[in-house]
């Protein structure tokens, strides 16, 4: 199976690289936009590719050839500047989507975030989250226009991110009804889900929030409806 992740070098793609690396049924390709990164990858014997979500989309479309499942973990975080945020958020991910569409990959994974799908969250308040409505925004309508392409399509809506060691236990629901204050997740532990999912014939057309928890991250993707 040839995976490509695009945002390789982010928090979470890096993880999910060398996760997919050491699977033997997996060939990772590591979707990075400058040479040092892609330098640092074939150091450790990664197969790389070039992916700026800014270029045009052909480029895409050539580093797709042959792909099984792309997953985007792209993402100009949540505090940069508009511009960014709806270049790379946004029409990079729709640029990514298409791309996929014309070159038949077979699967779509989309790492988005908890209250993106809740308009009333970022939009609908006064006055309206910002700049987190931006970001908010973007993965909304990036979301939206995988939910309507042809594309066999897994969106994970992931709540707050950390930086600490993978727990191996999640909650997964079509929303959770914590507070996003109360809830958190590792970027390790996104990393092992999106990994766990590549390797399921589970949770194909389906999106849903995730969060840490008390279910091994096998057994919660296996038992979500």
């Amino acid at each position: 199976m040839k995976i490509l992740v695009i945002g390789a070098h982010g928090q979470i793609g890096r993880q999910l690289v060398q996760i997919l690396q050491a699977k033997e049924n997996c060939q990772v390709i590591a979707g990075l936009r400058s040479a040092s990164q892609q330098e640092e990858y074939q150091q450790q014997n990664i197969m790389t590719a070039y992916v700026d979500l800014t270029k045009a989309q052909a480029q895409l479309e050539q580093v797709m050839q042959g792909v099984d499942v792309v997953v985007f973990a792209a993402g100009s975080g949540g505090k940069t500047g508009a511009d960014a945020t709806m270049m790379i958020d946004l029409d990079g991910a729709v640029k990514a989507i298409n791309a996929a569409e014309k070159t038949n990959v077979s699967r779509f994974i989309m790492i988005s975030s908890i209250k993106a799908n809740d308009r009333g969250f970022w939009s609908d308040n006064v006055p309206p989250r910002a700049p987190e409505s931006y970001y908010y925004a973007a993965k909304y309508y990036a979301d939206e226009w995988l939910l309507h392409s042809s594309l066999d399509y897994t969106i994970l809506r992931p709540a707050r991110l950390i930086n600490q060691p993978a727990t191996g236990k999640i909650q997964i629901a079509s929303q959770l009804t914590q507070s996003i204050d109360d809830i958190s997740i590792t970027r390790a532990d996104v990393a092992e889900t999106v990994a766990t999912i590549i390797e399921s014939s589970r949770l194909h057309k389906q999106q849903f929030d995730l969060a840490n928890g008390d279910t091994p991250i096998a057994q919660a993707v296996e038992q979500f409806n």
